[in-house]
């Protein structure tokens, strides 16, 4: 489905919050919402894949990477798994790698920035936690939408018919 989030501020303007514009795309999405699903992790992706494993229909990874733009936490695999089960998207606060094999993956993926390093696969970090970057803080299960103008936060999902 494609979303177009000016259209969504001027409707929703008192319901929704505004991520600062400081992302960009990189998967085969420019457009993708859903319910919100977070993790916490610094340089570590064992999280990430193992929360990829599960049923990602209707719902978006928002991954809290610590702003860190030392190591990937997308990679080619990662975006694959998540397209696999049915993932939305993914939002990282942090970077990503493998860019022009990701841009022919079908999902949304937005981070900060690439560098060619890969993070490690370890199990550290936390799920389903408050977070906060980019001048909003986002809940499990709230609602994010993302086009090539920028991304929003509601609590509830907007309908957009």
């Amino acid at each position: 489905m494609q979303y177009n989030t000016s259209e969504l501020c001027n409707i929703y303007a008192d319901l929704i919050d505004v991520v600062d514009p400081i992302f960009s795309n990189y998967g085969g999405r420019s457009s993708f919402g859903g319910k919100v699903v977070t993790i916490k992790c610094f340089e570590n992706m064992g999280l990430i894949q193992q929360v990829l494993q599960e049923d990602g229909e209707g719902k978006i990874l928002v991954i809290d990477g610590g702003g860190s733009t030392r190591r990937a936490l997308i990679d080619i695999e990662i975006a694959q798994l998540a397209e696999s089960n049915g993932w939305e998207g993914i939002v990282c606060f942090g970077s990503v790698r493998d860019v022009d094999a990701i841009e022919d993956v079908d999902i949304g993926i937005q981070a900060l920035v690439s560098i060619p390093v890969g993070a490690d696969d370890q199990d550290i970090g936390e799920c389903d936690a408050a977070i906060n970057f980019a001048g909003v803080t986002i809940l499990p299960d709230d609602h994010l939408y993302a086009d090539n103008t920028g991304m929003i936060l509601s609590p509830e999902a907007l309908d957009i018919e």
